[in-house]
């Protein structure tokens, strides 16, 4: 079962339900936000006081499992599918017997259309980055996607929202990075080199809104080239910071564009900024064209 609302005033999500004539008390609404069963405008959330807004869409789900949860996709043909992987969601199990990952969304998915149907992973993202995201159909496109990635890709363009204001507005990262023990990434003088471009596209007083385009696509690099430039990525406790005023990550995978290895031409996949994203910056429409 799953219910959709849309709002129809500001409110918070809390008060929003409760006053929406639905069966839940509030401490029903509170066990759904802590095993994530909401979700405003396909961001899940697990915070009763998020704000929402009018046109917004509020969804929630009697359980969260595969069934229930929806697989917005950005483009699909024989070869490829192209999805807008929603915050918190991984892209593949880690290990630890999650039931919900994109991988195996995107695989029930295309079952429905062929029992037989697999799917592939090409690229991943982090549980906590929304955003373009793209599988393979075969394992023959599988192979032609990834053994010439580097040479494919053209533009992987990702939205930060850091802490703070850079000290230059635009420039070049490049470190190496190698992983500890526990899993962290660092710089330091030898280890995968990663190369990360930003500019800042607009200020404010405690925050800034940065685009940003990689060459290389090592584990975390963003992440790591903002802490080590003193503005972390808003709600990256992992990796410095202090705030996180969106309740997660402020990485957004923006745009892709990839090359058909059969026809040669480019192929260009853009996930909107989530509106958490545009209400937190107040980034203008002129702004948010020139990503």
């Amino acid at each position: 079962m799953s219910i959709k609302l849309e709002v129809t005033k500001d409110d918070t999500l809390l008060e929003y339900l409760l006053n929406a004539d639905l069966k839940y008390s509030r401490s029903k609404i509170k066990s759904l936000l802590k095993f994530e069963c909401i979700s405003i405008d396909n961001e899940m959330t697990t915070q009763f006081d998020d704000p929402v807004f009018v046109g917004q869409t509020i969804s929630i789900v009697e359980h969260n499992n595969q069934k229930d949860t929806t697989l917005p996709i950005l483009y699909e043909d024989k070869d490829i599918l192209v999805i807008d992987k929603p915050y918190g969601l991984l892209t593949v199990a880690t290990g630890k017997n999650e039931d919900i990952t994109a991988y195996r969304l995107a695989s029930a998915y295309v079952k429905t259309q062929d029992t037989k149907n697999k799917i592939f992973v090409v690229h991943r993202l982090d549980k906590d980055t929304s955003g373009v995201l793209m599988f393979a159909k075969s394992e023959r496109a599988k192979a032609e996607y990834q053994s010439k990635w580097n040479d494919l890709v053209s533009d992987r363009t990702y939205v930060a929202i850091v802490e703070g204001q850079p000290k230059k507005k635009s420039g070049t990262i490049k470190t190496f990075l190698q992983q500890n023990k526990t899993n962290h990434m660092y710089s330091t003088s030898s280890g995968q080199e990663a190369i990360t471009n930003y500019e800042v596209i607009k200020e404010s007083e405690n925050h800034s809104i940065l685009k940003i385009n990689i060459d290389t696509g090592r584990k975390n690099q963003i992440r790591v080239h903002m802490s080590d430039m003193g503005t972390p990525i808003i709600g990256d406790k992992k990796y410095d910071a202090k705030t996180s005023p969106l309740k997660r990550l402020g990485l957004h995978a923006y745009r892709l564009i990839i090359k058909n290895p059969k026809t040669k031409k480019n192929m260009t996949f853009i996930s909107p900024l989530p509106p958490k994203f545009r209400k937190l910056s107040k980034i203008t429409p002129t702004q948010e064209s020139s990503i």
